[in-house]
């Protein structure tokens, strides 16, 4: 196969560090949920119907009650708000956002919760908007059960399209690299890891590396008999030659120039 064209390769931006939230609430009882919720979230702005606006009158953040129909508001909230928290059924939230939906790069994290404050589903843009995250916090602060079904999350492996984004990395690769190396690693499939650059920060979760990644510390460590794909932290240019021996199978991600590669101990 032959090397991926530059216009071709993904350079995919961190996250925001402070991601902009609003909470939506639509019935008595959801309004009753969201200002509990809010209490816990003090950057989040509320919308909500005019006749539910009181329930949110003891609070300092911002309140928009709206007088017309909720999907009217849709268009604004996608506009201002990177995570957005909906007290509304499931299925009214799928078809009051299915109109205003560009792609997983541009779509607001969607987070659904259900009436009775019980589970909390990330509907949209779960893995690379961040809408898992604040399923996983929004549950954690009403006591709820965060619904998830991006498989590296459920199996608590490497997410590779935003890995390392919260230091700063930059992710590197065509797209279909991305697909077929995401799909190596959840498969549970030999993974390689090569850590040339960067904070050794980059492991998150609570549990353990997976064992069937393999942390090595040069590109030369490879084994192309035995590793399905390849995870390369570097400043290093990328070869042609590089790209085309690994195909589809080689993810590159590059950490800020100015930081320092850490010393510490690996995840």
């Amino acid at each position: 196969m032959s090397h991926k064209t530059s216009t071709q390769v993904v350079l995919s931006a961190p996250a925001k560090d402070q991601p902009r939230i609003g909470i939506v609430a639509i019935t008595k009882h959801g309004a009753a949920l969201a200002a509990r919720l809010a209490q816990d979230l003090p950057e989040a702005h509320i919308c909500t119907a005019s006749k539910f606006a009181a329930a949110f009158a003891h609070l300092p953040q911002p309140v928009y009650p709206y007088e017309g129909a909720l999907r009217d508001e849709i268009a604004r909230l996608f506009a201002e708000y990177d995570q957005i928290v909906f007290f509304v059924s499931l299925g009214a939230v799928v078809r009051l956002i299915a109109p205003h939906l560009k792609s997983k790069d541009e779509d607001p994290g969607i987070t659904v919760v259900d009436d009775a404050g019980q589970f909390v589903i990330p509907l949209l843009s779960g893995h690379v908007g961040g809408a898992n995250a604040m399923s996983e916090r929004v549950a954690d602060l009403m006591g709820a059960t965060a619904v998830l079904t991006t498989a590296s999350d459920v199996g608590k492996t490497i997410p590779v399209d935003i890995l390392g984004r919260h230091l700063g990395w930059r992710v590197e690769a065509p797209k279909i690299n991305i697909t077929r190396v995401s799909a190596h690693v959840v498969n549970g499939e030999p993974i390689a890891v090569v850590q040339e650059a960067g904070s050794r920060d980059w492991w998150t979760r609570p549990t353990p590396l997976p064992a069937h990644i393999e942390l090595l510390e040069r590109f030369d460590q490879v084994r192309p008999e035995h590793h399905r794909a390849v995870l390369w932290i570097t400043h290093a240019n990328i070869t042609p030659a590089q790209w085309q021996q690994w195909a589809e199978r080689l993810v590159v991600y590059r950490p800020p120039l100015y930081e320092a590669c850490a010393t510490g101990a690996t995840p």
